[in-house]
């Protein structure tokens, strides 16, 4: 899960989640290393002030969210250099609430 904060960016994945736009449609952030409130499976989350959206990223930052959970040790040196994110595979499915 993505928490972006920035208008642009949540009017950008409300039109991925709409289908209203296919244009950069994977998430790029820095990934902090503690559970958030709306991601409570993982031991990580997203610096919701550092997402975006790209259509290529350099192959460095690509892994799944699984990969990440396994190797969160290691994230921030040789795997995810400073510790930016960029899963290929990612894709907006949904938007949950605010509680």
């Amino acid at each position: 899960m993505v928490k972006p904060t920035r208008p642009k960016d949540i009017e950008h994945a409300r039109g991925l989640v709409s289908g209203e736009t296919t244009d950069l449609p994977h998430p790029i952030t820095r990934i902090l290393k503690r559970q958030a409130p709306y991601n409570p499976r993982w031991s990580y989350h997203n610096n919701p002030d550092i997402t975006e959206f790209f259509d290529q990223a350099f192959e460095v930052c690509d892994a799944t969210i699984p990969y990440v959970e396994d190797n969160l040790d290691e994230a921030g040196g040789a795997f995810l250099p400073g510790l930016v994110w960029c899963d290929w595979t990612s894709r907006l499915i949904r938007e949950i609430p605010a509680p």
